[in-house]
């Protein structure tokens, strides 16, 4: 069941002291105001937070009661305030009301401000034009990195992927560039760096910058080479449907900072359980990469040799009996409650994923990922909005057809906008805008003839059949990119041939054997070329300005020789467990271990929520 681990694979580096570094300028920046102290702390900061220093450690330097932002009047009584922020001009707004409003009756307070993971210019210039400037004081955690296991580091910037692709805020490329110069400094030198997205290039040039800026001590690496890919260069992957055991779990339960919460249908109880998904669960160790159809299988089974483990008692002497209550018997009651619960969470995924609601909705996307019966998916999708299912699943397919088609016929878009606005509210007209001007979804722009073509065959045949063929001339008409880098790299695998899912031949089976994420792809072509030698056609189309940089300053002289198997991918705006699954087949394929570092963990939910329109 569980994929085995090439011989040849090396050691992943000691990601863990990233946290202890974290932590330790944290005690350092709270020091700084010294004294018992309230803690405010921004919501999304929360999480992070408790992965880095738990309540215990933080009452243990002096902070007396944690409070969460929640931009209204304070009650704490303390004469010390430490705000814990991002740097977000709401945030700034709001601790400006909170001191000018204590000034006002008198009160005296010291107030700390710590923005994470660092402070922005107009952050400051609002202190000063609220003139609290003089009455507080503002440092940076630079919190860049959160190992969430061995293998995963985010930055936990959600935010980054609209902020920069969409409205063209490009303060969160230093922040990269700065998390990209910490690896580099601790696990570095790197001896080569693929890049391919403008982000990339520009995260890459902001870490160069840092380089040359810091003091270089030669050392042996722990990671060889590094790749770099913005999230705009596939759109498509984090659309499908995930269907690998940890995407679905995010996707129904979601995961947080490396953490879900298991409601009662999962627990059997009454109450809620926070669960650590990560290699230090052995049971789920084994299952998050696998197609869903294969664990409910793999979980009986080891619920039956658990079974037999604790058989063995029987016929045990007392001797025997005492040393399987003192080596044994834990192990197995915390592996026996971990199968539970998911088993518990497999049963309650299998309820709302073995509906045929969504049976039709993956032979959609497939049909769609394929180029096939798009009159029909088109169908489907308007079934869809019109039974006012879920918005956001309307608009994944909605985009999912837009991408996979290069843009919507303009009797399409019209009518499947009008649709949605009616179904969803007129609200998300400027979603709609969004999507567009990111690429989402678009309006074809089919020439002169086409539309004359089109005019004479409505009148020579019916409807479905004049639909069935406008698509066919469209495609002649305007060929669309995914489909040239679909036949290029081979993305779709030919479905003449059954797809086993218990032995999966290659990356397409995190989609049930449909489709191999571009930007895995990608990855692994750049990396068997060395480069992006003879993917200019397949570059040029993604417009993607991509690069390779050698190590500089005799870099790649200095590492070891397992560290140039090591491969540090770095996702700008987000990556789905999808692809973190893919890349861990791939690295055992071919003998890499890949190490994923992105701003955040994404699925098409979160991808599409921060396209809403915010006022929606």
């Amino acid at each position: 069941m569980a994929h085995s681990v090439r011989r040849d694979a090396p050691e992943l580096p000691d990601f863990s002291l990233l946290k202890r570094l974290a932590r330790d300028q944290l005690i350092f920046l709270l020091e700084q105001l010294p004294g018992m102290k309230d803690l405010f702390i921004e919501s999304d900061l929360m999480s992070p937070l408790d992965r880095i220093a738990n309540v215990t450690t933080l009452k243990e330097h002096e902070v007396d009661k944690l409070y969460k932002v929640e931009y209204k009047s304070i009650v704490s009584t303390s004469d010390q305030l430490c705000f814990l922020i991002r740097p977000r001009i709401k945030t700034v707004k709001w601790i400006c009301d909170v001191v000018n409003a204590d000034k006002a009756i008198g009160k005296f307070r010291r107030y700390k401000v710590i923005f994470c993971p660092q402070k922005f210019y107009a952050c400051e210039n609002l202190l000063e034009e609220q003139g609290v400037i003089g009455d507080l004081t503002t440092d940076e955690w630079s919190f860049y990195l959160l190992p969430l296991d061995d293998d995963i580091i985010s930055l936990e910037l959600p935010e980054f992927f609209r902020d920069n692709f969409l409205e063209g805020d490009q303060r969160w490329v230093r922040t990269a560039g700065s998390a990209l110069h910490l690896l580099h400094t601790l696990y570095g030198p790197f001896s080569k760096v693929y890049g391919i997205g403008r982000c990339s290039k520009m995260a890459y040039e902001s870490w160069r910058e840092q380089v040359k800026e810091g003091e270089q001590r030669p050392r042996q690496a722990d990671i060889g080479n590094v790749f770099l890919i913005d999230r705009d260069v596939d759109l498509v992957t984090p659309l499908c449907s995930q269907v690998v055991y940890e995407g679905l779990v995010d996707d129904i339960f979601r995961i947080k900072c490396g953490c879900v919460e298991f409601g009662p249908d999962v627990t059997s109880s009454d109450k809620s359980i926070k669960v650590m998904l990560n290699s230090q669960d052995k049971v789920f160790n084994e299952i998050r990469n696998e197609h869903f159809s294969q664990v409910f299988g793999f979980l009986s089974q080891k619920a039956r040799n658990l079974q037999t483990a604790y058989d063995t008692r029987s016929g045990m002497d007392i001797q025997q009996m005492k040393t399987f209550v003192s080596e044994k018997l834990k192990g197995l009651k915390q592996e026996h409650r971990l199968l539970s619960l998911h088993i518990g969470a497999s049963e309650s995924m299998m309820k709302k994923k073995t509906k045929q609601d969504f049976q039709d909705m993956l032979k959609t996307e497939h049909s769609l990922l394929e180029g096939f019966e798009i009159r029909e998916c088109i169908s489907y999708i308007e079934e869809h909005i019109n039974r006012q299912a879920s918005m956001l699943e309307s608009m994944r397919l909605l985009c999912l057809l837009s991408l996979t088609e290069n843009g919507l016929l303009p009797k399409d878009y019209r009518s499947l906008k009008a649709q949605y606005l009616q179904s969803y509210g007129v609200d998300h007209l400027l979603t709609f805008s969004n999507l567009k001007q990111l690429g989402l979804l678009v309006e074809q722009q089919p020439g002169e003839t086409l539309t004359v073509m089109e005019s004479r065959v409505g009148k020579l045949v019916n409807d479905k059949t004049a639909g069935k063929l406008t698509d066919a001339f469209s495609s002649l008409a305007k060929k669309s990119n995914f489909r040239a880098l679909s036949k290029r790299l081979n993305l779709v695998p030919k479905s003449d041939e059954e797809y086993d899912l218990r032995v999966p031949r290659d990356m397409a089976y995190i989609f049930s054997g449909a489709y191999v994420p571009l930007s895995c792809k990608l990855i692994e072509q750049a990396l068997e070329r060395d480069g992006w030698t003879g993917l200019e056609e397949v570059t040029r189309m993604i417009n993607g300005q991509e690069f390779v940089v050698t190590g500089s300053n005799g870099s790649d002289t200095r590492v070891k020789s397992d560290a140039q198997q090591i491969i540090l991918v770095m996702f700008l705006g987000g990556c789905t467990y999808s692809e973190i699954s893919a890349l861990r087949f791939l690295g055992r394929e071919k003998g890499y271990k890949f190490v994923v570092v992105t701003t955040a963990i994404t699925n098409s939910a979160r991808l599409l929520e921060s396209m809403l329109d915010r006022h929606a």
